[in-house]
C-alpha cells in the first residue's frame, strides 16, 4: 500500500478542528450556566458594650518611700561604750535608752563642781556679813568708807564665782545625761555601727545607730509641670486623696497629699508632690518604689469600655464597632485615660454600643463577625 502525507495530514487537521468545536461548546455551556454565591467567612470575636459610669480622674506615677525623720544618734562625750539596751531592728520610742556611756568620770566632776559650789556660796554668805557689818560701823564711824566699799567689791566677786560655780554644775550635770543616750525619735532602730566595749568621741560625727521613722512616713513622687495647675486647684479645695500601690498591684496605703515642692526641676521638667501615709501596717518601707495614684475628683457618666478594645493607627485611635447584623466598620475614637484595665472616650462611641475587645487584627471594615460571649469589664475603681 502507498503512503500519502497529504492524506494524513488532512485526517489530523480535521481531528484537532472537532476537538476544538467540542471544547468551545463546553466552555459556552459553562459560561451560561449560574454560578452559586461566594460565602464571606465570619472571624470569631470577643465583644462588649461602652458603658456609661462615674470614673475616678487618677494621675499614676512612681514615687519613693521617704520617712519623714531619719536621726543618725551620736555621743556627745568621749568615752566607753558600757551597754546597748536595743536589738537590731527593734521599734522604739522617744526617750527610749538606747547606749550607755561610762558616767563615771562625768558623776565625780558634777561631785566636784557641786562641792566648788558650796565652798563659794559659804565664802558669799561670809562676805555678805561682813559686808553688814562694815556698812553699819560706817554709819557709826567707826571704820573708814573706802574699807565698806572695798567689802562691797568682794561680795560682787564672790557673787560672780557663784554664778560660774552654778554653771559648772549645770554643765556637769548635762554630760552626765549626755552619757545617756536615748531616742530622739519613735522608729526603727537600724544596724547598730558601734558595738559596747569601744570608745567613742564627741563631734567625731561617729554615728551609733540610725533611728529610721516608719509611721507615718512619706512617698514623694514627681509630676509634669503641665498637670501642676489642675492638682494645684484641686489640693486648694481639700487635701487630695491618694493611694500607694504594689508592683502586683496591691494596695499598700492611702494617704494625703500633704504639699507641693516650691520649684520645679529644670531637667526633667517635673515638681516633687510629698504625700503623708499613716503607714499603721508598716507596709511602706523608707527606699522602696511604689506606684502612686492621685485622685484629682471624678468623671461624671464617661463611656468606657475595656481597653482592649482600643486599637492605634497612622490616624489615631479606633475601634471596631459591631452593627445589628454583626458587622464591622472602623470608628475613630478619642482616649482621654486608660486606668485599671478601661479606656475613658470623650468622643467616637455611645453608651451601649458593642465593640470588638478580641480579634479585631483579622478585621476591616464590612468584616462579618461572630460574637462571642463577652468576657466580665474592668472596674472603674481605682
Amino acid at each position: 500500500m502507498r503512503f500519502r502525507p497529504g492524506l494524513t495530514l488532512l485526517v489530523v487537521v480535521a481531528a484537532v478542528g472537532v476537538l476544538g468545536a467540542a471544547d468551545y461548546s463546553r466552555r459556552r455551556s459553562e459560561a451560561a450556566a449560574p454560578r452559586p454565591e461566594s460565602v464571606q467567612p465570619t472571624v470569631p470575636v470577643t465583644a462588649a458594650s461602652v458603658a456609661s459610669q462615674d470614673v475616678p480622674i487618677v494621675f499614676r506615677a512612681l514615687g519613693t518611700v521617704q520617712s519623714i525623720q531619719a536621726v543618725n544618734v551620736q555621743s556627745r562625750v568621749n568615752g566607753q561604750i558600757m551597754q546597748a539596751f536595743f536589738k537590731q531592728g527593734q521599734a522604739v520610742k522617744a526617750g527610749d535608752p538606747l547606749f550607755l556611756i561610762d558616767p563615771r568620770p562625768y558623776q565625780a566632776a558634777l561631785d566636784q563642781a557641786q562641792a566648788q559650789l558650796q565652798h563659794d556660796q559659804a565664802l558669799l554668805a561670809e562676805a555678805q556679813t561682813d559686808l553688814a557689818r562694815y556698812q553699819r560701823l560706817v554709819t557709826e564711824n567707826s571704820i573708814a568708807l573706802q574699807q565698806a566699799a572695798d567689802q562691797a567689791f568682794v561680795v560682787q566677786q564672790d557673787e560672780g564665782t557663784v554664778k560660774l560655780d552654778q554653771a559648772n554644775v549645770e554643765t556637769a550635770k548635762l554630760n552626765v545625761e549626755y552619757a545617756h543616750i536615748n531616742s530622739p525619735v519613735a522608729g526603727i532602730a537600724g544596724a547598730m555601727a558601734v558595738d559596747p566595749g569601744n570608745y567613742v568621741q564627741a563631734g567625731a560625727g561617729t554615728t551609733l545607730v540610725t533611728i529610721t521613722q516608719i509611721a507615718p512616713i512619706y512617698v514623694t513622687f514627681p509630676l509634669p509641670q503641665s498637670e501642676l495647675d489642675e492638682v494645684r486647684a484641686a489640693q486648694s479645695e481639700a487635701p487630695l486623696d491618694v493611694r500607694a500601690l504594689s508592683q502586683e498591684g496591691r494596695t499598700l496605703g492611702e494617704g494625703k497629699l500633704t504639699f507641693i515642692n516650691n520649684q520645679v526641676v529644670a531637667t526633667t521638667g517635673t515638681v516633687a508632690l510629698y504625700a503623708t501615709f499613716p503607714n499603721d501596717n508598716e507596709a511602706l518601707w523608707p527606699g522602696a518604689f511604689v506606684t502612686i495614684d492621685l485622685m484629682l475628683g471624678v468623671r461624671k457618666n464617661a463611656l468606657t469600655a475595656p481597653v482592649a478594645a482600643v486599637a492605634s493607627g497612622p490616624n489615631g485611635d479606633y475601634v471596631y464597632a459591631i452593627s445589628s447584623d454583626d458587622v464591622v466598620r472602623r470608628v475613630p475614637v478619642q482616649v482621654v485615660a486608660r486606668q485599671n484595665g478601661l479606656a475613658v472616650f470623650t468622643k467616637g462611641v455611645s453608651p451601649g454600643e458593642q465593640v470588638v475587645v478580641n480579634g479585631q487584627y483579622n478585621l476591616d471594615d464590612g468584616v462579618k463577625v461572630a460574637v462571642e460571649a463577652p468576657k466580665a469589664t474592668a472596674s472603674a475603681a481605682p
